[in-house]
């Protein structure tokens, strides 16, 4: 396992394969994200543990998303086993994947912890205030909603970063948990530009479907339904965003033959 430095149009790159591998298989790929999004809400419904496995699976649902990703890539049709297959490896790698799990989940609640102490609490205020103005008519703060919104996106970028690359690395290189992060973390270091743009080629593209489908929408004169299409699109982007994943990790690192076998 080598690390790769690629050029910043890579990122670009990146969600244009992701797009082109989703509509090559649209309905294996959205039912295996309805099929996270169902369990993730099975799990939530279960106060406090059920969030905190949820956190503890996520690392290893993006894992299953990049297993799928590469199975299409080789032709196969990914299955919902996906999910499954990093539980079927080595006792050593399911015992890594399920520590960088559990240190995920932490450190998302560690992070949430710190973004109320900086705000004050307010985003709690806000969820509160959001309830009630639904129900009451009360007027919302939206300066506050979107400080603290940015706050935990600003909190989330490094957490994220710190894990991007760490349960493939986990799976396919068989390192420990706590050099999947380090190295997670050197690989988006030194290929930032890439990543950079990666973040921007998303930006656009979810701005302009928002700015085509109201355009087209305004000239059937049903500017209303624009926001119709905005959630199987919200689900669209979501999914081919896993997709992605993949494609981030199999260019920021050079793999042995034997890794690269599907599963």
């Amino acid at each position: 396992m080598k690390l790769r430095l690629v050029p910043a149009r890579q990122g670009a790159l990146w969600v244009r394969q992701a797009f082109r591998v989703f509509f090559r298989q649209p309905l294996a790929f959205s039912a295996l994200f309805f099929l996270f999004v169902f369990g993730a809400f099975m799990l939530l419904v279960v106060p406090f543990v059920g969030a905190l496995a949820m956190l503890t699976l996520l690392p290893i649902v993006t894992l299953g998303f990049m297993i799928a990703t590469q199975q299409s890539g080789h032709g196969r049709f990914p299955l919902p086993g996906v999910f499954l297959q990093p539980f079927r490896g080595e006792r050593s790698r399911v015992r890594a994947l399920l520590q960088l799990g559990i240190a995920y989940a932490v450190a998302s609640l560690a992070m949430m912890l710190l973004a109320d102490l900086l705000d004050g609490g307010k985003f709690a205020q806000l969820q509160e205030g959001w309830m009630r103005g639904g129900e009451s008519g009360e007027p919302i703060d939206d300066a506050g909603a979107q400080s603290s919104v940015l706050l935990r996106l600003v909190l989330a970028v490094p957490l994220s970063l710190a894990f991007w690359h760490a349960p493939a690395l986990v799976h396919w290189c068989g390192v420990s948990a706590g050099k999947s992060v380090f190295f997670s973390i050197v690989a988006c270091w030194r290929n930032r530009g890439a990543f950079v743009v990666y973040a921007l080629t998303w930006a656009g593209v979810i701005a302009l479907f928002g700015v085509m489908s109201t355009l087209v929408f305004s000239l059937v004169s049903t500017p209303q339904l624009a926001s119709l299409a905005a959630l199987p699109a919200a689900l669209m982007f979501s999914t081919v965003f896993y997709v992605s994943l993949y494609f981030t990790f199999a260019d920021c690192f050079e793999l042995e033959p034997a890794d690269t076998t599907d599963g």
